[in-house]
C-alpha cells in the first residue's frame, strides 16, 4: 500500500536539498547564525530588512516530515533491550 502525503510526487533529490536547507536553517537558528532584524545606512538614507522569527517547533517538524518521506525517520520509541 502506498502511502501519501504533502511530499507525494516530489524527487528524492528535492527531498535530500530540502532537508539539508532545513537542517541548516535549524543549525543556523540555533547557533545564532541568523538575525532577525538587520538595518545599515545607504547614500539615500536608512534601510532595514526584517525577517519573521520562525517557530522552531514547526521546524522540527518539517524536518521530521522530511526525514520521514526519504524513510530515515522512526515513529516508533526506540526501546532497550537487555
Amino acid at each position: 500500500m502506498t502511502s501519501f502525503n504533502e511530499f507525494s510526487g516530489v524527487p528524492v533529490s528535492t527531498l535530500q536539498s530540502w532537508l539539508a536547507d532545513a537542517m541548516q536553517a535549524q543549525h543556523d537558528l540555533l547557533t545564532g547564525g541568523k538575525g532577525e532584524s538587520y538595518s545599515y545606512t545607504q547614500g539615500d538614507g536608512n534601510k532595514s530588512v526584517t525577517f519573521t522569527r520562525v517557530n522552531m517547533a514547526d521546524l522540527a517538524a518539517y524536518i521530521l516530515r522530511l526525514k520521514m518521506a526519504l524513510g530515515l525517520g522512526s515513529i516508533r520509541p526506540l526501546r532497550p533491550y537487555f
